[in-house]
């Protein structure tokens, strides 16, 4: 492949000797190759586009890759399709071909037709809203407009190389993106075969799998921190980068129809949806951050607080022993500080948080669907799920269906999966995800026997501890800290391994099924992985929130799991203080290590993969060999985007009655997120294929599921893990004054049992009791229950007060429920889906495409009928002609 100026420059003398034209020719192509910059994304004509690149290394061992690269690439060509390949002497590592692929015109108008591509017919002619008043306060957080509106607004329609005429074609080599062209080129070089004698042997993916290719990637237009020198080049990594990518811009605008533009629908989908998260996410943060301070102000008022901490009532009340032999008995004032702590958390302004969230999550969810709509119409996907399912075969589907069957739809033969080889397969999906979901809860299991069996030997170690004489630590490390975090370091553990072994086995399993489309593909592996990591992440909070504390028994009959470890209680400060530490562990913990992995590990890869190449000047460093260097983005990198966030929506939502600031912490990590992800995506990752996606699939079904459990889950909290319906009931029902208030609360909530009837095998060993003890005559300790007192007719039984507690609290759950859910479908009735404006202009454009499409083919019809009249004229003239003759 010689350029022009190679071309040009070679003069054929008929009677030069074929070693003087060599000699010219060499000559020529090395002052070309001086002359020409390979940071570049055309051919050696600077005509032809690089549409797509392959790379590979040529083993001395690779006769039969060889082979298939062959047959493969000759088959390229009889498609179409204009191949020209670099030496591996002018790789950077001296082993790596780079063959460039160009698409021309008649392939792309072929597949364009093929995959229904819109296009523009007809520049848009509905008028835009009148400016919303007061806009200009958003100036400081507007891009420019050349940035966020990349593209003219055209009425489009389905493409037709039929009717190439009717479309707005101005120049052919610019009409289709580059986002598609490399979107019809994967399209072919999945379904090209490489193999003479067997032509089911075929795509791209299965040559990358067996190395006859190393890499299949679209090339980037420009380095991301500078435009590019060709004019022709669009520059448009650089502009994301400037305008997007960079933290400085974190509280700009996204450019999402440049993202969409550059990177296709399905990656600007999903960073649409990221944004308008982080933005509601703002409302909920400033209402969660107006509790806490609620919790702040109301600090003076907590009675119940100030009597633990009163050495006349908490000092002077004794608990019994937290665990059998290693645990003592000890005061209730030494819970002070975590009693007050917990108030934060748990006063009246949880409630209302608990019900705002299930309302906010409706809006949510109902105004993303609006969102989603314009987005749509805007992006040319509201007739793209019919396309997706008939045209976007997955070329495994139709390597491993050999069975035919007549689509009564198009009335082509089709392949398809048999059912009884569907229902075999999706039975042993079913059952190996069972299993691995029963591994979960076996692990669970084994973390809570942990917990039980380390708790009475931490109580018995720290006893004589030298930290118990610090001031400042002294309080905070206990036998229920080292449990609780040690413990939550192991689950840790056990969620990044389970997580890694079931991420490989999710996709055997899927890829098992063979499904249809690449829709159906995400959204089985989808489902597979969130029910895996669902109850893997909140497995720990679940344990904390509904069963710690709750199955103990009382001193003279305590529960043991499995007959031999005691019941785990909650820690002094009650189960809230700590399913709210363990929230915030998790939850936290999990976004900063995601936020380091994704930003430091890809950079790290990069920096190792392309030390040699940076001290060569730009113009021998080829724009392919630069994105080689660059990591792959794996068909699965946004899965496990929207896997992360959908998450943390569950955090921030099944749980929030325990912790209102977990909105405002998701905010704070999705603002990083938003420019991480970006900063990734340009300057990190391989420019990926264009892929369509009309909405975020089935995570759209994964949140409704989340945000119906959530108003379950807060109204059970509030109930059950908070001491809130306790509270009430005391006040208005128990206490004895006229007035309600709530002093003699904690008296009123604790039950008292003779230390005489302890059990020997639960009573403390010899030392383990604090000095004071022996010091007085204690013949009775308190604990957390209701159960009436020794000496009566109904000793250790619970009292009334109980069951009009247990009464208080399910009434309360299915009055919060109830309420949520009559306002959430209320909300959800009351949004349409689709916004009137779009609607409207979906008509408009449906409208004028039958209207252009009517008078264009009456307009062919015309000039057809009027050639034909023309040559009858003529042919009865020549006859008359003759006759006269």
């Amino acid at each position: 492949h010689l350029s022009k100026s190679v071309v040009t420059s070679v003069r054929f003398d008929r009677y030069m000797s074929m070693h003087e034209l060599d000699f010219q020719i060499n000559v020529c192509v090395q002052a070309d190759k001086q002359q020409q910059s390979k940071d570049s994304v055309y051919f050696r004509d600077g005509v032809r586009r690089i549409d797509f690149i392959l790379s590979y290394i040529d083993d001395k061992d690779g006769e039969k890759k060889q082979d298939r690269r062959k047959e493969f690439e000759a088959n390229l060509q009889k498609i179409g399709l204009e191949l020209e390949t670099e030496d591996k002497s002018e790789s950077e590592d001296g082993r790596t071909y780079f063959l460039k692929i160009h698409v021309p015109w008649e392939v792309l108008a072929t597949y364009a037709d093929v995959l229904k591509i819109k296009v523009p017919f007809k520049a848009n002619d509905i008028p835009d809203k009148k400016e919303v008043p007061l806009s200009w306060l958003c100036t400081p957080y507007r891009l420019p407009e050349h940035v966020m509106q990349p593209e003219p607004d055209y009425f489009t329609a389905t493409f037709d190389k039929s009717k190439i005429d009717f479309f707005l074609i101005e120049d052919k080599e610019t009409f289709f993106p580059p986002s598609t062209r490399s979107r019809i080129v994967y399209y072919i070089l999945s379904r090209c075969s490489y193999s003479k004698e067997d032509k089911d042997k075929k795509g791209i993916k299965r040559l990358l799998n067996n190395g006859t290719y190393v890499a299949a990637f679209p090339l980037h237009d420009c380095r991301y921190w500078t435009k590019s020198i060709d004019a022709n080049c669009e520059s448009e990594r650089y502009a994301l980068y400037k305008y997007w990518a960079r933290f400085s811009s974190f509280y700009k605008e996204q450019p999402l129809n440049l993202v969409r533009k550059y990177y296709g629908e399905k990656i600007g989908i999903y960073f649409a949806w990221l944004g308008f998260y982080t933005e509601m996410l703002s409302y909920a943060a400033v209402v969660g951050l107006l509790c806490f301070i609620y919790g702040l102000a109301t600090f003076d008022e907590n009675v119940w607080s100030k009597e633990i901490c009163n050495e006349t009532i908490g000092g002077q009340i004794i608990m019994c022993p937290l665990c059998d032999k290693k645990c003592g008995y000890w005061k209730l004032s030494t819970t002070c500080s975590s009693s007050w702590q917990s108030y934060l958390f748990d006063n009246t302004a949880t409630l209302f948080f608990a019900i705002f969230m299930g309302i906010w999550v409706t809006l949510f969810l109902e105004f993303w669907k609006r969102r989603q709509a314009r987005l749509e119409y805007e992006w040319d996907l509201v007739d793209m799920e019919e396309e997706q399912q008939q045209m976007q075969l997955r070329p495994e589907y139709e390597i491993k269906c050999t069975h035919r069957r007549l689509n009564q739809v198009t009335q082509e033969m089709e392949p398809y999966l048999p059912l009884t080889s569907k229902c075999a397969r999706s039975v042993l999906s079913g059952a190996t995800v069972l299993f691995w979901i029963s591994l979960i809860f076996a692990c669970i299991i084994a973390v809570i026997v942990y917990r039980l069996a380390v708790f009475a030997a931490f109580a018995g170690i720290m006893k004589d501890s030298p930290t118990n004489n610090m001031d400042l630590i002294g309080n905070l490390i206990t036998p229920q800290f080292a449990t609780s975090v040690t413990a939550s370091c192991l689950n840790f553990i056990i969620i990044m391994v389970l997580n890694f072994l079931y991420e490989h086995v999710a996709i055997k399993i899927t890829d098992m099924e063979v499904p249809r489309t690449h829709v159906e593909y995400e959204n089985k592996l989808t489902v597979k992985m969130f029910l895996f990591q669902f109850v893997n992440y909140y497995s720990s909070c679940f344990y904390v929130a509904f069963f710690k504390g709750k199955f103990v028994g009382y001193p003279g009959d305590y529960s043991y799991m499995f007959g031999k470890w005691r019941n785990e209680e909650c820690e002094p400060g009650g189960c809230l203080i700590e399913l709210t530490t363990q929230l915030v562990i998790v939850m936290v913990g999990k976004q900063v290590w995601g936020n380091i992995q994704e930003a430091l590990v890809p950079w790290l890869r990069n920096w190792w993969v392309s030390r040699s190449a940076r001290s060569h000047p730009e113009s021998l460093y080829s724009r392919w060999e630069q994105d080689h260097d660059l990591q792959s983005f794996s068909q699965l990198g946004l899965f496990y985007e929207y896997l992360e966030m959908v998450i943390q929506f569950g955090f921030i939502t099944l749980f929030v009655a325990s912790f209102p600031l977990a909105p405002l912490l998701a905010l704070m990590n999705n603002i990083l997120e938003v420019r991480v992800d970006a900063w990734k995506f340009t300057t990190q990752f391989r420019r990926p294929v264009a892929a369509k996606a009309h909405s975020i699939g089935v995570w759209d079904e994964i949140l409704n599921m989340i945000a119906v459990f959530s108003v379950v889950t807060n109204a059970f909290i509030v109930a059950f893990t908070s001491d809130m319906i306790p509270r009430l009931v005391y006040k208005y029902a128990y206490h004895l004054d006229t007035e309600s208030t709530m002093e003699g609360y904690i008296n009123n909530s604790l039950s008292v049992f003779n230390i005489s009837e302890i059990p020997e095998k639960n009573r403390p060993e010899d030392g383990e009791n604090p000095d004071w003890f022996y010091s007085s005559n204690i013949t009775t300790c308190r604990y957390r229950d209701y159960r009436y007192p020794p000496g009566h007719e109904k000793q250790y039984t619970y009292t009334m007060q109980f069951w009009h507690i247990f009464a208080a609290k399910f009434a309360f759950i299915i009055i919060m429920e109830h309420v949520v859910f009559v306002v959430k479908f209320f909300v959800a009735w009351l949004i349409p889906d689709v916004p009137s404006d779009v609607e409207a202009r979906t008509k408009r454009e449906r409208y004028l495409i039958q209207e252009y499409l009517h008078n264009y083919e009456l307009e062919k019809l015309k000039i057809q009928l009027s050639q034909n009249q023309n040559v009858l004229c003529q042919s009865l003239m020549q006859h008359l002609f003759k006759s006269i003759l």
